[in-house]
């Protein structure tokens, strides 16, 4: 018996040290941590519990039989965060180089079935040099295994990837199928083809941190959702994301405490929108005066920089947030920001999070690039998933909702619970400026010298500045719920909350809708 648990010892201790010492040296001269201390970062104190960490591989070929490491590169588990269960699976590159093999996928393919089983969230610590090239198909086949796993899994369960290292080829396709990712920037990176094949067949010369970096996937690609400065942020920015979701798609998310009162008034919302309806505001300085404590867990804050997404908690209670941005591109809606705030709602709705919209739209973004791009159907998608969405949703305008924009953005008619507009919402088929050139033609045309035309204009957009672009109309129809002072604007949101907490809503029978991707 003591010679058993002699040899025990001896592997745990042969998975433990990895690849080395002179290799989890290396990867710390990188900036970078080893597998199991960024476990340790992510999960709580104590808390981790090792599975197949006595797990080799089978392949014999290349002379692989001689380097055997227990574990076979990749460390899997489950563990607690913030006292929750979660699943995780970190890639120790200091083994092969963090590859993937057929038993190292087995790990992760068991760890996600159990995940689906239990109801239980699953991270991802990416850190790896892809397919183990020695293995041929097998290894390949293990990718494809766990992209079926990714694709049961979502909606049921919260997945995350953090990208601490190379992720590149079929690889970036699992991450790509997550909730949420996460990359750290300067030391990991993205694509699906590297600089060198680039050159090869397209003869552009590119970095692999210009290509594929943390920077790139958060402000031009949108494939990242956040950017953390160092490994160590990227876990405590992890833990702080868990905090707003629940363990599956039958629970609700978490509640926590607060302070800041229900029927907190601010007075400098009443002033908070510029008279003039072509000035930028800050809508952010707006969701920070309504939330609890002012605590906006932003996503995809480099992207899209005309819609912003986030997680928040109002009485306690988390919510996400998506508003129109006047301040970057006036808040028109283009290919991109339909994009990032169809799929944030989605995943709200999916995870039963109720939906805030601040609403302060102009527009779709006009241009050849926007209609060559598919706008149409990009816009359709935010369409799409503001009216699929089942969960409690609250809407408030601000200022503009001019046309099919004011629509999509959760109008009362894609079934939102509570619409309410603030008096300086303006709720039209467009602008008065374009809307009195139209309507007004024939008095324009008849006014007989420029200045006579530049006072019939004046005139004219002043009178339909006063009998359209205002939110009373819009009432008069029950389209809005009410017209409120911004000051009352929390109170407000979370007296709705609180009634629709018991909030049933359906969709027809179907296998699933044809959203227009």
């Amino acid at each position: 018996m003591s010679d058993r648990i002699e040899e025990l010892r001896r592997r745990h201790a042969v998975a433990e040290a990895g690849g080395g010492e002179e290799r989890r040296a290396r990867q710390h001269q990188e900036g970078k941590l080893n597998a199991r201390e960024r476990i340790d970062l992510l999960l709580d104190e104590g808390t981790f519990e090792e599975i197949d960490k006595l797990v080799r591989h089978r392949c014999r070929d290349f002379d692989m039989q001689d380097q055997v490491i227990d574990g076979d590169g990749f460390v899997t588990g489950h563990g607690l965060i913030h006292g929750r269960p979660a699943y995780v699976f970190a890639q120790d590159f200091t083994v092969f180089g963090g590859s993937l093999s057929e038993m190292n996928a087995k790990k992760i393919v068991k760890l996600m079935d159990l995940a689906l089983k239990t109801g239980t969230p699953v991270i991802g610590l990416n850190d790896s040099g892809g397919a183990r090239i020695q293995e041929g198909v097998v290894s390949l086949a293990g990718y494809a295994d766990i992209f079926l796993r990714n694709t049961l899994a979502s909606g049921v369960v919260p997945q995350i990837s953090a990208i601490m290292g190379p992720c590149a080829g079929g690889a970036v396709y699992s991450p790509a199928m997550t909730d949420f990712i996460f990359m750290v920037d300067k030391t990991s990176y993205m694509f699906v083809t590297g600089p060198d094949v680039i050159k090869t067949v397209t003869h552009e010369d590119v970095t692999k941190e210009a290509l594929g970096g943390a920077a790139t996937h958060n402000s031009t690609s949108g494939v990242a959702h956040f950017l953390a400065r160092e490994d160590a942020d990227c876990l405590r920015m992890i833990r702080e994301l868990m905090t707003y979701l629940p363990q599956n798609n039958r629970e609700d998310p978490p509640r926590r405490p607060t302070s800041d009162p229900a029927d907190r008034e601010d007075a400098a919302l009443d002033s908070i929108v510029p008279a003039a309806s072509n000035q930028p505001y800050d809508i952010k300085d707006v969701i920070r005066r309504v939330i609890d404590d002012g605590n906006f867990f932003e996503v995809q804050e480099h992207w899209a920089r005309n819609i912003v997404i986030g997680f928040a908690r109002m009485d306690g209670r988390p919510i996400g947030i998506v508003a129109n941005q006047p301040a970057f591109l006036a808040g028109c809606l283009d290919i991109d920001s339909s994009t990032k705030g169809a799929r944030f709602v989605r995943f709200c709705d999916a995870f039963n999070i109720p939906i805030l919209t601040f609403e302060d739209v102009p527009g779709f973004l006009p241009g050849t690039a926007q209609e060559f791009g598919g706008i149409i159907r990009h816009g359709a998608k935010l369409l799409y998933a503001f009216a699929e969405a089942t969960v409690p949703k609250i809407t408030i305008i601000t200022r503009k909702a001019y046309g099919g924009a004011y629509c999509v953005m959760g109008s009362k008619h894609l079934r939102t619970d509570f619409n309410f507009a603030w008096p300086t919402a303006e709720i039209a088929v467009m602008g008065a400026d374009g809307a009195v050139n139209i309507v007004y033609r024939r008095e324009l045309a008849a006014a007989k010298s420029p200045e006579a035309q530049q006072i019939v204009r004046k005139a004219k957009i002043e009178e339909f500045q006063e009998r359209f672009a205002n939110p009373f109309v819009a009432a008069e129809h029950g389209f809005v719920d009410d017209v409120i002072e911004p000051r009352l604007t929390r109170g407000r949101v979370i007296r709705a909350l609180r009634l629709l907490e018991t909030k049933v809503d359906t969709v027809p029978k179907k296998k699933h809708g044809n959203i227009p991707l």
